[in-house]
């Protein structure tokens, strides 16, 4: 079996029902979610949007509101302060240049304050169903550890390689299921790798765990 479909198979074994874990009902509820997640798991940013969508629904509402409080219903999570002010700026844009409309090209989600690179791939791929590749630090973890990246590879380097390493169709699904693998799975620290089916490709097991077997 060759490494594309080991890793494929054991993803779908695992996580055949992988999806974005972050509560949203549109795009630009997404988008929010997206902005508020940098460096905040994404169950903290559930329990602050499960109050603030009932607030804040729409683009108007975010340019209505002044930064202090938009901050008030942020507060619990990092960076709060620069995240508030990123939101509200957005919020103006979008009702400016795109009609309130969340935008589906990836040169003009990279103009929002906020947003990177990773969260304008999360918008094409989650809200908009778009090939795209969104690589988080799960996702780079898990593609340096099987391989598929060197170590030195920088983020933009990764999502370059997995493009190439995997059929595009399967993009959406296998960003997911790459995010759940590291999430739940293959963590940073102490991973499961004495219940793992993909150790013998893994450069973490044979460098790290293997080493500690003997």
């Amino acid at each position: 079996m060759d490494k594309v479909t080991l890793i494929m198979d054991v993803l779908d074994e695992m996580f055949p029902d992988a999806k974005c874990e972050l509560n949203h009902s549109n795009p630009f509820e997404l988008l929010i979610a997206v902005i508020l997640s940098s460096q905040t798991t994404d169950k903290s940013v559930n329990r602050v949007t499960e109050t603030l969508f009932k607030k804040f629904n729409k683009p108007e509402d975010y340019a209505k509101a002044s930064i202090v409080e938009i901050e008030e219903e942020i507060k619990t999570l990092g960076l709060y302060h620069n995240k508030a002010k990123n939101i509200k700026q957005t919020a103006e844009i979008l009702l400016k240049d795109y009609g309130g409309n969340v935008p589906s090209t990836r040169e003009d989600l990279l103009k929002l304050p906020g947003v990177g690179r990773k969260t304008a791939n999360v918008i094409l791929s989650v809200a908009y169903g778009q090939a795209a590749f969104a690589v988080d630090t799960h996702v780079e973890r898990v593609s340096k550890r099987l391989q598929i990246a060197e170590e030195t590879d920088s983020v933009l380097e990764v999502e370059r390689k997995l493009n190439t390493f995997f059929p595009e169709h399967m993009w959406h699904k296998l960003h997911h299921q790459m995010i759940f693998f590291g999430r739940y799975h293959c963590f940073a620290r102490n991973p499961k790798c004495h219940e793992c089916k993909l150790t013998s490709i893994c450069r973490y097991y044979k460098t790290n765990y293997k080493n500690k077997e003997k």
